[in-house]
């Protein structure tokens, strides 16, 4: 690899790596928070187990979420010091708000966990209010210089040098809101469906009807509702987020659906792959005029192609399969979730076939493939730009030498975390399993289930 594809394979190693604890660490506490409601509402000890034992995986899960954030906030400085240039100067607010976003998720978590038994319903309720909107703010925050990056202003860059800062503009950037909302829904559908599938996987360890399969049962019903309405959500986000392509970065969602020609009644290419000699799509199946309609809401809305553009700007065009199996992901996870609810609450259905329960355990995966397939297609989406006709990536990486050992050193320490994480887990919940804390529940003997039962 050259010195430049080093560099951006070592962050994106990075960022592969470490969205993975950011996106649950999202996601998770609003399913600690519905737990918890529906505990306070109807007294089921399992609502509130529930919610003790994903507060237990949101605080691993942290424990190694914090390091690889904090390397990857190393590397920018370390691999794009031109990148973190223009930050310092125009987008530093964000990261400094961040740390009061942070501040607010850890406190009222410590609360929630070493206070449960001395505070009443309401405050036990507000604390996880206030971890989910921490973990949310710091989430929304740092993404916001994504969107920043692919939608630039509140400064001008006059030979080199930035001037007309206005830090509010840049942070308010025109796809501020959509980026937000997207980083929100795609991060609880993911919460949802990563309990999904692991609850999946104990029912079926589980004789059907036993009191530990009903309790993983509650856990699976609980989180494909869930599952359902944010899956749903995200679907309208990303229809939004593409107008927002289509009005500020036009080559990326050309390359996203592998258009080369510009028109009106674009179709939309769903599979197969861009072909960049013959300057077309292979293999896909096209929806006549669904491009222009996606784009402007209207069949005639003309979309712009590649060929209208420099082929220096052009994305790399593998990112049409990227937005593909971030759209297909996203399709099937609200298909399979409101299929199930129909099939338990409108045909009454005891049990879930055995085929569906796979179904689900592939659910979590799938969902965590759509997150890093969708964050991939974002960043690499707007190459060759780091700031988006602004700064080019070349001119914001590093000069300094010795980034191969880097790189293998970074992915030995991300093999450790992961590991280790793994290791934690299946040691925590094998010693602490659900029958135990069924039983201490109702001996009320530790905390997080005496009070308020």
């Amino acid at each position: 690899m050259d010195h430049l594809v080093t560099a951006r394979s070592m962050f994106g190693m990075t960022m592969g790596f470490h969205i993975i604890f950011a996106t649950i660490g999202v996601g998770l506490p609003l399913m600690m928070l519905v737990a918890e409601i529906l505990y306070q509402r109807k007294k089921d000890l399992d609502y509130v187990i529930m919610a003790k034992r994903w507060t237990k995986t949101f605080g691993i899960l942290l424990g190694v979420g914090i390091p690889t954030g904090t390397i990857a906030g190393l590397q920018l400085s370390l691999l794009w010091p031109g990148f973190m240039k223009v930050i310092g100067e125009v987008m530093a607010l964000p990261f400094q708000i961040e740390i009061y976003a942070f501040f607010i998720e850890a406190l009222f978590m410590s609360i929630y966990v070493y206070a449960a038994e001395r505070i009443p319903p309401w405050a036990r309720i507000i604390s996880l209010i206030l971890v989910a909107i921490g973990a949310l703010a710091s989430a929304i925050l740092i993404t916001n210089v994504h969107a920043f990056e692919g939608t630039p202003q509140g400064f001008n860059m006059n030979n080199g040098e930035i001037t007309d800062v206005d830090p509010w503009k840049a942070f308010f950037n025109p796809t501020f809101f959509v980026s937000a909302g997207h980083v929100a829904m795609s991060a609880y559908t993911t919460g949802a469906f990563v309990v999904a599938a692991v609850s999946a996987v104990k029912m079926m360890k589980q004789p059907f009807g036993s009191r530990i399969f009903q309790f993983h049962q509650k856990a699976l019903v609980l989180s494909l509702a869930v599952g359902a309405v944010f899956s749903l959500l995200t679907a309208l986000n990303g229809h939004e987020s593409a107008q927002k392509l289509y009005e500020y970065q036009p080559e990326k969602l050309a390359a996203a659906e592998g258009l080369f020609e510009t028109q009106s009644h674009a179709p939309l290419a769903i599979g197969g792959f861009t072909d960049k000699e013959n300057k077309e799509i292979v293999g896909a199946i096209e929806i006549p005029w669904a491009l222009s309609f996606l784009a402007g809401n209207s069949f005639d809305t003309v979309v712009t192609g590649l060929n209208d553009f420099p082929e220096d700007y052009w994305p790399p065009l593998y990112i049409h399969t990227l937005f593909n199996a971030m759209v297909g992901i996203g399709s099937f996870l609200i298909l399979l979730s409101f299929a199930s609810l129909a099939w338990k609450y409108l045909l009454k259905k005891e049990r879930f076939p055995k085929f569906l329960m796979w179904i689900f355990v592939a659910s979590g995966p799938l969902a965590i493939l759509s997150i890093e397939c969708g964050w991939i297609f974002a960043c690499t989406g707007r190459q060759p730009w780091t700031i988006y006709r602004k700064l080019s990536t070349a001119d914001s990486v590093t000069t300094s030498g010795n980034l191969p050992l880097l790189f293998f050193s970074f992915m030995i320490v991300y093999i450790i975390l992961g590991v280790t994480v793994s290791l934690v887990l299946i040691y925590y919940f094998r010693k602490n399993t659900v029958l135990k804390d069924l039983n201490a529940a109702k001996e009320k003997e530790i905390p997080l289930f005496g009070s308020n039962s």
